[in-house]
């Protein structure tokens, strides 16, 4: 597995996202059993970074996911857990009780890391900010962060932390730079914050660009292989992909190990312009 070092923290470069574990806007107990083995093979596997948020089935996700590490018998030191507080939620008071109901379901102590999940409509950082750093003085939270903010947002919400904004999360992957190409990856990599790269191989012609075909072919891996091997093989880019298949979430995992050249690098991240699909 390849690590980012940043701020004293080492996180490794390919974590397990938990969107639809357990349900997706609501709970759905009917997948909790695809669900925990997911979970569980991620931890076999030796996943340690697990993205989690009290959206993600109504904080059913969190319940699974501390569940599983508890069945796993593994050491919650040895992990590093992320999870989210949603946008209407990002008041003062609201603040602490998000993060305690997401540590009741995870029957944790702290969270590692803890996101704004979305930027909210009328939403105050310089009202927000305070709750989230008490939280970290109080030993409840080790480190922040934000989700799918702008360039402009991330810079605010760097004003108002009293400790470095660890990341940002935000959709990336190969045909999808959209939010990345405002300027948000080069600040990043230029300060020391990680973008977190979700929905990393959720795009249907993934089988079928003949760029990716090609590479995919030369290092003898899959496609999602090589659209992962892609964005960690970027200084500062982390991703967390997600399956309920094992063999896929170890697929996923080793994909951190290809190395790829300069060249192919250039070649993927032009693959999806317009002429070249």
């Amino acid at each position: 597995m390849k690590y980012e070092t940043i701020h004293n923290l080492t996180l490794p470069k390919i974590g397990f996202g938990t969107w639809k574990i357990g349900g997706e806007a609501s709970s759905n107990p009917a997948w909790d059993s695809q669900s925990l083995t997911a979970l569980c093979s991620a931890l076999e596997i030796g996943y340690t970074h697990f993205d989690t948020a009290e959206y993600y089935a109504a904080g059913h996700s969190e319940e699974l996911v501390g569940r599983a590490v508890r069945e796993s018998n593994t050491k919650r030191e040895n992990l590093f857990i992320t999870s989210k507080v949603s946008p209407e939620h990002l008041s003062y008071d609201d603040v602490f009780k998000s993060c305690e109901s997401s540590l009741r379901r995870l029957k944790m102590d702290y969270i590692d890391l803890y996101l704004i999940h979305w930027p909210g409509r009328g939403m105050k950082l310089e009202k927000t900010f305070p709750a989230l750093n008490k939280l970290v003085r109080d030993g409840k939270v080790k480190h922040l962060g934000v989700s799918n903010f702008n360039l402009k947002l991330l810079k605010q919400s760097q004003e108002y932390s009293e400790t470095p904004i660890l990341t940002n999360q935000v959709p990336y992957s190969l045909p999808d730079h959209s939010y990345v190409e405002n300027g948000v990856l080069e600040y990043c990599q230029q300060n020391d914050i990680l973008v977190t790269a979700y929905s990393p191989v959720k795009f249907r012609s993934i089988r079928v660009n003949k760029t990716l075909k090609e590479i995919t072919n030369a290092h003898s891996a899959t496609p999602f292989q090589i659209a992962l091997a892609w964005l960690v093989m970027q200084p500062r880019v982390i991703t967390i992909p997600m399956s309920f298949d094992p063999q896929h979430i170890k697929e996923n995992f080793e994909a951190a190990e290809i190395l790829l050249s300069a060249d192919e690098m250039t070649r993927l991240g032009n693959a999806w312009n317009k002429g070249n699909e």
